[in-house]
């Protein structure tokens, strides 16, 4: 066997695995980074105030619909 192409297949198998763990940070990370992203929006979408709701009374308590 020819041992430039053992070496040429030993470099391509060692450079496939770290782009494979590369690859895998960098999702995790992401995925990470997206949590963080979901957290911080319900904290802000629960900071806004919530206007009362009209129980009676024709303005605000009937939606009408068309398709």
């Amino acid at each position: 066997m020819d041992v430039s192409l053992s070496n040429a297949i030993m470099h391509t198998a060692t450079a496939l695995q770290q782009n494979q763990t590369a690859d895998a940070v960098q999702v995790a990370v992401l995925k990470k980074s997206m949590d963080m992203q979901k957290n911080t929006a319900a904290t802000l979408l629960q900071a806004l105030p919530q206007p009362p709701l009209a129980s009676s009374g024709t303005l605000g308590t009937q939606v009408n619909t068309f398709a």
